[in-house]
């Protein structure tokens, strides 16, 4: 059957505007400076301090240094965390890094042997064995991963010291996984996907088979199934990162690629679309330390859309996206007030590897 459109009906065709090609970001050794110099300022900052812990008795009010002695700064725990693995990922990627003699003594004072071991004993404490779960976890895993594949001395002493609290979290992954009957789709720290994603990487670079096994039976039990994600509800007002692209983003580290192309098609089918646009998260007062969540998922949708796109010619718009979501964020956390500066250096710093790898 033919359909003939008169001109009236044919003026009223929108069409679809032309998406503008944005630069690529890039990461040289001036940007990496000014990037290093975010947790740099924050590692050994005790306040202000978000310690989310759960009092057992007077015996526990100490101060965040007392029981964090590794990971007390940059206001919580996991922003220490990953302030700590943006210092490493800059450090193995520009040696010339300035002040690299400083950060690797300064990395070597927090991850020390004894250190670590107080953050052990802190997971043991009777009110606190779920501490950080899963998104502290996933991003001490992701610290392990880059000591792991750094070829230097003071990796090599930094990956021993933190070993046993990368042995901790791995079993306690293994030992959650099971027991989780319904996954957090939310865009904050709980996000499953995300939590499952690092940890997947951690396992596979150090070839940890029970972790993988753990993770990919959960992710498929929950994901494999799933179709039409709604992203049109996407950015929720505090989120910084995106529910349906994370989940994305975990299923291409976990399905052959031909499977992945079938489940993709039916889990997101508006990506495949070379008209496809997403608007950036906009933030309207980065002074608030909720609302400038919005920066964090514009860089968290531009990893998880560079994964996408990996190895898939159909997709690589995508990539054009990305790079509009870093570009718009990049610029604004330098200079940015505390409640930004503390941590959107590292998802910045991911964001742009996920670019260049």
């Amino acid at each position: 059957m033919s359909c003939n459109l008169s001109t009236k009906e044919k003026q009223h065709i929108v069409k679809t505007p032309k998406i503008e090609i944005a630069e690529q970001p890039v990461l040289n050794l001036e940007h990496a400076n000014k990037l290093a110099a975010l947790p740099l300022d924050c590692i050994n900052t005790e306040y202000p301090n978000k310690l989310s812990q759960t009092l057992g008795s007077e015996a526990d009010l100490k101060t965040p240094n007392e029981l964090h002695p590794s990971f007390y700064g940059c206001f919580d725990w996991h922003s220490a965390v990953h302030g700590h693995w943006s210092l490493v990922r800059l450090l193995k990627s520009f040696p010339n890094l300035d002040g690299g003699t400083d950060i690797k003594q300064r990395l070597l004072n927090n991850i020390s042997k004894e250190h670590i071991l107080t953050e052990v004993a802190y997971f043991d404490m009777t009110y606190n064995k779920s501490f950080e779960r899963t998104y502290g976890w996933a991003w001490l895993l992701k610290l392990a991963e880059e000591l792991h594949t750094w070829n230097d001395e003071t990796a090599q002493i930094l990956k021993a010291n933190l070993q046993p609290l990368t042995n901790l979290i791995v079993d306690k992954y293994i030992e959650f996984l099971p027991k989780l009957n319904y996954p957090m789709r939310v865009g904050t720290h709980t996000n499953t996907a995300f939590g499952l994603s690092f940890a997947y990487d951690y396992a596979k670079t150090v070839n940890h088979q029970a972790l993988k096994d753990a993770i990919e039976s959960r992710a498929n039990f929950f994901f494999l199934n799933d179709s039409n994600c709604p992203m049109s509800w996407e950015p929720s007002g505090t989120d910084f990162l995106s529910p349906c692209l994370e989940e994305a983003a975990l299923m291409k580290r976990l399905l052959p690629k031909e499977e992945f192309r079938i489940w993709l098609d039916q889990f997101l089918p508006a990506l495949k679309n070379k008209n496809y646009n997403l608007e950036v998260g906009l933030v309207s007062d980065r002074t608030d330390g909720h609302l400038v969540h919005l920066d964090g998922v514009n860089f968290s949708r531009a990893w998880s859309l560079y994964t996408i796109a990996e190895g898939l010619p159909e997709y690589q718009h995508l990539k054009n996206i990305a790079n509009h979501h870093i570009n718009y964020s990049l610029t604004s956390i330098f200079g940015d007030s505390y409640e930004g500066g503390h941590w959107l250096g590292s998802f910045a710093i991911y964001a742009l590897k996920s670019v260049h790898d």
